[in-house]
């Protein structure tokens, strides 16, 4: 697979709705994720994210502002021993809940399917870090409609073992802005990751649209320890 450059793929789509990246740093030390959010309605960029615990949820930037909260309030990552979990919804409780049962990943999100947004019905994508013995895998998750026919649910799974230095993995809810609003499509894209955290974030926030984007997440956890250091980025401030 030929690896993209992450800052054209986020500069060259105005609306590539939310997404998630995992990886690991080019000097091996980290396993890396990023999640980030963009809006199109008043209500999808009235948000902010702020960490709870060792993750984050959403929450409305300016309450009174807040319609409809089912979509677009949730906790996009959360912590399971030593499983990091994030995703698009509120889909990461049910990974969260069903790998405490001593689930799969992939089993966990058997109960799940796309967003009842109809006629976009948005992809639920979500990923998991799993750290071990010093050793790094994670997974990537996608639930979307049969090409909009939302009496069909497809689900694809894809699982990274020993990850390479400097790759990672980027998946999005949307190929690009439109009415209805395309899901992605095929695997996850192939991406370089830094060591520098900062750089990395400052290269992400910067490349999404300006007008859509609307919070960004950024952790890097080593490896060798299970610490790690987060960024978020919020526009509303």
């Amino acid at each position: 697979m030929k690896q993209l450059s992450l800052k054209e793929e986020l500069q060259n789509n105005a609306y590539p709705g939310r997404g998630i990246v995992i990886g690991k740093s080019a000097n091996g030390r980290y396993a890396v994720t990023a999640y980030f959010i963009m809006g199109r309605s008043t209500n999808s960029r009235n948000r902010v994210f702020v960490e709870d615990g060792e993750g984050i949820r959403t929450q409305a930037f300016d309450p009174s502002k807040l319609e409809d909260p089912s979509l677009i309030i949730y906790a996009p990552v959360r912590v399971l021993g030593n499983k990091t979990i994030v995703t698009n919804g509120d889909q990461t409780d049910t990974i969260y809940e069903g790998m405490d049962k001593q689930l799969t990943f992939e089993q966990s999100l058997r109960s799940r399917e796309f967003e009842p947004d109809g006629p976009n019905y948005t992809p639920r994508i979500s990923g998991i870090i799993h750290i071990e013995n010093g050793g790094y895998n994670y997974a990537m998750s996608i639930l979307k409609s049969n090409n909009g026919n939302p009496d069909s649910c497809n689900r694809y799974t894809f699982a990274y073992e020993n990850p390479a230095a400097g790759e990672g993995h980027f998946i999005h809810t949307y190929m690009h802005d439109g009415n209805p609003l395309p899901s992605f499509e095929g695997e996850p894209k192939l991406v370089a990751i830094p060591d520098d955290m900062d750089a990395f974030t400052d290269m992400l926030w910067e490349s999404l649209n300006e007008d859509n984007k609307v919070s960004l997440f950024v952790r890097y956890i080593e490896i060798e320890t299970g610490r790690y250091t987060t960024r978020i980025m919020n526009k509303n401030k």
